[in-house]
């Protein structure tokens, strides 16, 4: 029988969240396996839906407030709070994403990252410490000028356009509760500051920026980062992920000491999973779709990896709504659709519909390996 089974699945997007198909699992296992232990973990891969996923898993709680948008207009931004553990989770693009401003007004001149440092000072505010922070997604290529004012950093100006005519630093008025912080930042992408794979060049394009502007602010920012590194003693200008979100990687590993890690990586450290891996029979896992992309850094394949380097004998399955060709090196010993007979999508992402098809699914999963008395048996 098996005893002892984790159930981390990420959202079926336009359908069920993380713990939803967490729960349609859990059903099945138990339907085909009553003396299971089965323990759910919210899965995301430190974009969107990351912050509700680990305040989820550790029973915090989500905080509504009123911050700067990307134009540095009002806007209501939700961020998770654990204050016991005294940790804050954010998504900066609930405060400088890119869909909070309108297509005709896109220019990563006019935006500013300034809203992520406010709700950065109201975590700290609250007595956070810890801080776990996703930064896809941005409106911005400001190299995180507006988040650092915010906390106290002086440089004359917190939009775009304003790295143009930086030419010191005053950090007189830096919070110093930010000593006291540990930045944790989820981060895949491994661009550089400045340069033809740089920020500007890179993603300036998709946020309104001209071949003009992507040239000018560029070299501001390249001035920038030269400044920054004599003022701060950096051992290095630029290192891979500066260029995240329009520099605001550089700004947190620079300025507030932050680490860049894989998202997956980080969520995972985050709800500390690896304990129930180590012990685990069998690992279930999947998405709205595995494929070739699965073991890209995908949350799957994370959960996958991490269960087999802590427990190699775990056996790790995956599920889907589709799934199409799938690499070994997802760490997935099997994989499985959800679908059971044909049906539109529109019908497939219906919640009820999704959920049975995953529980049916999972149990038939589980009335196999017990089946061939596999080592979970």
């Amino acid at each position: 029988m098996c005893r002892r089974i984790v159930v981390a699945i990420d959202s079926l997007k336009g359908s069920l969240t993380s713990l939803e198909a967490g729960a349609a699992a859990r059903e099945g296992i138990l339907s085909a396996s009553p003396k299971s232990e089965v323990k759910i973990f919210p899965l995301a891969d430190g974009g969107e839906g990351t912050c509700r996923a680990i305040i989820a898993g550790l029973g915090g709680k989500l905080k509504s407030v009123e911050v700067s948008d990307p134009l540095g207009k009002k806007v209501s931004a939700e961020f998770g709070e654990v204050l016991e553990k005294k940790l804050a989770v954010i998504e900066m693009a609930n405060a400088a994403g890119l869909p909070l401003v309108p297509e005709n007004l896109r220019n990563p001149l006019n935006t500013t990252t300034y809203g992520v440092g406010e709700l950065i000072k109201i975590a700290i505010d609250d007595g956070c410490r810890d801080f776990v922070i996703g930064i896809g997604g941005s409106a911005t290529n400001d190299c995180g000028i507006g988040m650092l004012t915010a906390l106290g950093y002086n440089f004359g100006g917190i939009f775009g356009r304003d790295l143009e005519k930086i030419s010191a630093i005053d950090d007189s008025n830096v919070l110093p509760e930010l000593k006291e912080c540990k930045f944790r930042i989820a981060c895949d992408v491994t661009n550089p500051l400045t340069g033809k794979n740089g920020c500007s060049a890179v993603y300036a394009p998709q946020k309104g920026a001209t071949p003009k502007i992507v040239a000018q602010m560029d070299d501001w920012i390249k001035n920038f980062g030269a400044l920054s590194a004599n003022f701060l003693k950096l051992e290095k200008n630029s290192v891979p992920g500066d260029g995240a979100a329009g520099g605001l990687g550089f700004a947190f590993r620079s300025y507030l000491r932050g680490s860049l890690l894989p998202g997956v990586e980080l969520v995972l450290d985050a709800l500390n999973i690896a304990e129930d891996l180590k012990t685990a029979n069998v690992v279930i896992t999947g998405e709205g779709r595995l494929d070739f992309q699965t073991a890209q850094g995908k949350a799957p394949s994370g959960v996958a990896k991490l269960a087999k380097k802590l427990n190699p004998n775990v056996l790790t399955v995956g599920i889907g709504g589709s799934v199409a060709d799938i690499s070994d090196d997802a760490g997935l010993d099997a994989v499985f659709p959800i679908l059971r007979e044909p049906m539109t999508l529109e019908t497939a992402m219906k919640k009820n519909i999704a959920a049975k098809n995953i529980s049916a699914t999972v149990k038939q999963i589980i009335r196999l390996i017990k089946s061939v008395n596999l080592p979970c048996a």
